[in-house]
């Protein structure tokens, strides 16, 4: 790909007022980690007291954290105003599908009304001077033309990609109608060291492959992705936010971030085992289901506008999370083990 020359500004994030929702999630820790690493003052909101993730376990105590939910606006605005935040990125969602068709409700509300609260509170709050918030290929819904670009209308039905078509649609309108200086950053399914989410791709054959076993996919092999190294996508979050803060018309915009390499699940699942060294014939359990079945993303804007491109291929991604599961497994458990550091995350 890329022979990832682009980096974070030292001297535009050092001693930054950065708030970060939805810190402790498996983007948000690799996001968090790079930002303690450039000395920004980060301050994340968190809802529930878990302990903290394989990744984010040696930044915990450089963060200043504050209690509550992303729906509160006046927590919120509380964490906005007394800690002076200048960089919002907004990553806070109930991200799972299965959750949401059980419960969506609360799909929406985090998604939703999160999205909405966290706006209303930048709208209050004057010093705030950008906000990314992290969107998903999902939002585009169905579509007969591809890859998806940024000015197709978002045709999502099921209630997670509805919910997260939502919380865009309203960016864009408290971009536009209120100057919020906020932008929009979609990616699509990502994957990398740190994700214990089991009924993922990814974490899933490759914790298998390491055990020995035949990788379970639940997932209808019919389906072709996008899929880009959380390295990269925690990466783009931070571009976005510098090139907003130069260029502050583009608040309001959408980028698309991906590899643009569109692979079928059992695409993915050769280029784990290749990864991993150990070739198992895959157990494909899931049924055919009416999700939409292909979907992929063009970068070109975020090429061209941002000057952006990822920093990893599929298969160099691959073989860092393969490297970072081995490493990081405790023998018999197929759970990370409890000590972590930066390092962790790259070579």
């Amino acid at each position: 790909m890329s022979d990832g020359t682009w980096a974070p500004s030292a001297d535009f994030w050092r001693y930054r007022p950065v708030a970060v929702t939805g810190a402790t999630g498996f983007v948000g820790s690799h996001l968090v980690g790079f930002l303690v690493d450039l000395d920004a003052a980060v301050v994340i909101l968190t809802r529930d007291s878990a302990p903290p993730t394989t990744i984010g376990a040696w930044w915990r105590d450089r963060v200043t954290v504050v209690r509550g939910q992303v729906e509160d606006q006046a927590t919120l605005e509380r964490l906005l105003g007394e800690f002076g935040v200048i960089t919002v990125v907004h990553l806070a969602a109930q991200a799972q599908a299965e959750v949401a068709n059980n419960n969506p409700v609360s799909t929406f509300e985090a998604n939703i009304r999160g999205t909405w609260s966290l706006l209303e509170a930048v709208r209050r709050s004057p010093q705030v001077g950008q906000v990314v918030t992290a969107s998903t290929d999902s939002a585009y819904g169905d579509h007969a033309a591809l890859p998806y670009v940024e000015d197709l209308p978002l045709l999502a039905v099921a209630p997670h990609d509805a919910s997260k078509a939502c919380a865009d649609l309203l960016t864009i309108s408290y971009a536009r109608s209120f100057q919020v200086p906020a932008v929009i950053a979609r990616c699509g399914s990502l994957f990398g060291p740190g994700d214990t989410n089991w009924d993922r791709l990814v974490p899933g054959a490759v914790r298998d492959l390491l055990a020995g076993r035949r990788p379970v996919i639940r997932a209808d092999r019919r389906l072709t992705r996008d899929y880009l190294y959380v390295i990269d996508a925690a990466l783009s979050y931070l571009h976005l936010a510098e090139v907003l803060a130069e260029r502050p018309e583009l608040a309001g915009e959408a980028f698309n971030f991906s590899v643009e390499r569109p692979l079928t699940v059992r695409d993915l699942i050769e280029m784990v085992q290749i990864a991993a060294g150990i070739h198992l014939e895959p157990d494909f359990r899931a049924p055919e289901s009416d999700t939409v079945v292909h979907q992929f993303l063009s970068a070109a804007k975020a090429r061209e506008v941002l000057g952006w491109e990822a920093g990893h291929t599929v298969e160099e991604a691959l073989i860092l999370t393969v490297r970072w599961y081995r490493e990081n497994l405790s023998a018999g458990r197929g759970y990370p083990v409890p000590a972590a550091s930066a390092a962790a995350m790259e070579p």
